[in-house]
Order: structure tokens, then C-alpha cells, then sequence
């Protein structure tokens, strides 16, 4: 009836984020979730005898199988030196790439013409099919250490200069206008303005871009004609002697390792940037208390 006052409505609960992290614990419940899927997956296509298996034991062997071979593995094929060598290669190749992919990204947002320039490059960088600079590249390095070093650089190099440049293109105008009202110069405002606000990104890229690397460090180690050492030539050995055991280990070691520099890249990305991902600064912290130590000692003298 009108007139009649009504019940005020309680308050509506608020809606569930469509985007965000998920708790801490849910997220390890979940993924732990997934991997015992996978592992279930993989015990009940390989379970019984061989004949009666879904899987025959030469395309996949067991969950049993492949760790009762983990410690004639570790005594015969050394998968720990392997390991630190293939993580030497990753490190060489990308740290080359990083190291002239930055400064380029830097100059290339910087200055338009730059940019323009070496557009081509970096579209064709990116666009192309890895796989088939290989034989280009095993003709002209051979099949050293020096090919797989380049040729993880070349499959890197384009994309940290592509995200390089995106990350300083998307710091905000107003920041440069500030600084150009405060009278910096222009080789000022890209060192003290652009450079440290992009560095977060830019970090962030990079740990990404590692990870690519690690795969793509595979491929080259794989390569026919190439040496044995590292994780992929242990496959390629497996491979050929028919040991499928020795490739599922291999299989199981690399995400394990890629996660754990992963991880450890994600901790020093937050240690190192604290105001853009809630770390601790410690680093920072150290390095300031050296350098502030440096000068000290440089003023007593």
C-alpha cells in the first residue's frame, strides 16, 4: 500500500573478483591438485603387465619404472653436471641477449628513428620460426658451444628488445613533463626517470624471457650433429640406446629446475623492486649501505 514504509533490503554480498591471486593455500591445494592428476594419469595408463598396458612400456614406462632407474641414472649419466651445464648455456646465451637487448630497447624508445630502424628486425625476430635458423646457424658456428650460445641469443635477443622499449613507452607523460619543468636534460630524464620506472617491467620480462630460453636450449642441445653434453644430449643418448626411463627423468628434471630459477628470479624481482611488489628491500638495502660506506672511506682519504 502506499505510504507504507518498507523493510530496508540488507546489504548484497560482494561479488567474487574476476581477476586477482588466489590465497596462498588454495593456490598450493589446487596445484598440487594438478600435478596429482598428472601422476594419476600417468600410473593408470602405464599399470599392469606390458601387454595389457593403454601405454606400451617402449612409448612410456611406468611411475615406478622410471624412479627404481633414478640411481643408476645419477651413477652413470651424471645428471647433476649435465643440469649445470645446460644452465650455462641459458645463462651465457640470454645474458648476451639481455645485454645488448636492453640498452637497444632503451635507445629505441627513446628516439623514434631508432625505433623505425630497427622495426624490421625485431618483427622478423620475433616471427620466426626458430627452428629454422638451426642449420644456418650450425653452418656457421659449427657445433660447439659457441653455436648453442648463439643461437640462444638470436631467439632471445629481439623480444627483450621489443619489451624493453614497451616498458618505457608505457611509463606515464606526466613524469617527463615533470622533470623537463624541473630542468633535467634529456640524457637525465632517460637515465633518472625512464630507466628506473621501466626497470620493474623490464625485470619482469626478463624472467619470463628466461624461461623461454631454458626451452629453447633443448632444441638446440637435440640438434643432430651437435655435442652430448646437457640435458638434451643425455635425451639424445637415450634415445638412441632406447632407455625411455632416462628421458622421463630428464622430462621430470627440467620443469623441476626451471620452477626453482623461477622462483628464486621472483624473489630478488620483489627484494629488488619492494615498492612495486611488496619485498622486503634488502638488497637495495645492502647495496646503499655500501656505497654509502665507499664514500666515506673516499672522504677520510
Amino acid at each position: 500500500m502506499a505510504g507504507v514504509p518498507t523493510a530496508p533490503r540488507p546489504p548484497e554480498a560482494p561479488a567474487q573478483p574476476l581477476r586477482g591471486d588466489a590465497a596462498g593455500a588454495t593456490a598450493w591445494f589446487w596445484g598440487a591438485t594438478c600435478i596429482a592428476a598428472v601422476l594419476a594419469l600417468w600410473f593408470v595408463a602405464t599399470a599392469g603387465e606390458a601387454e595389457y598396458r593403454l601405454v606400451s612400456p617402449a612409448t612410456l614406462p611406468s611411475p615406478g619404472e622410471t624412479f627404481r632407474a633414478i640411481p643408476g641414472i645419477i651413477a652413470t649419466q651424471k645428471p647433476v653436471a649435465n643440469t649445470l651445464g645446460t644452465l650455462g648455456r641459458v645463462v651465457l646465451g640470454f645474458g648476451l641477449a639481455a645485454l645488448v637487448g636492453v640498452p637497444l630497447g632503451i635507445v629505441a624508445a627513446c628516439f623514434p628513428p631508432v625505433r623505425s630502424f630497427l622495426a624490421p628486425l625485431t618483427i622478423f625476430g620475433r616471427n620466426v620460426p626458430v627452428a629454422a635458423l638451426m642449420p644456418l646457424m650450425f653452418q656457421a658456428f659449427g657445433t660447439g658451444e659457441l653455436f648453442k650460445v648463439m643461437f640462444l641469443f638470436v631467439a632471445c635477443v629481439a623480444f627483450v628488445v621489443t619489451d624493453t622499449t614497451a616498458a618505457l613507452l608505457e611509463v606515464p607523460e606526466r613524469y617527463v613533463d615533470t622533470a623537463r619543468t624541473l630542468g633535467a636534460s634529456r640524457l637525465q630524464i632517460i637515465l633518472k626517470v625512464l630507466v628506473p620506472l621501466a626497470a620493474p617491467a623490464i625485470f619482469n620480462s626478463l624472467r619470463l624471457l628466461f624461461g623461454i630460453a631454458f626451452g629453447y636450449v633443448m632444441l638446440v642441445e637435440t640438434f643432430r650433429g651437435s655435442d652430448t653434453a646437457g640435458l638434451g644430449g643425455l635425451i639424445n643418448i637415450a634415445q638412441r640406446l632406447a632407455q625411455r626411463e632416462v628421458i622421463m627423468i630428464v622430462i621430470l628434471i627440467i620443469p623441476l629446475v626451471a620452477y626453482a630459477i623461477d622462483r628464486t628470479l621472483w624473489w630478488l624481482q620483489c627484494d629488488l623492486f619492494p615498492h612495486r611488489y611488496g619485498g622486503r628491500g634488502l638488497l637495495p638495502k645492502l647495496f646503499g649501505r655500501l656505497l654509502h660506506g665507499a664514500a666515506r672511506g673516499e672522504e677520510a682519504a
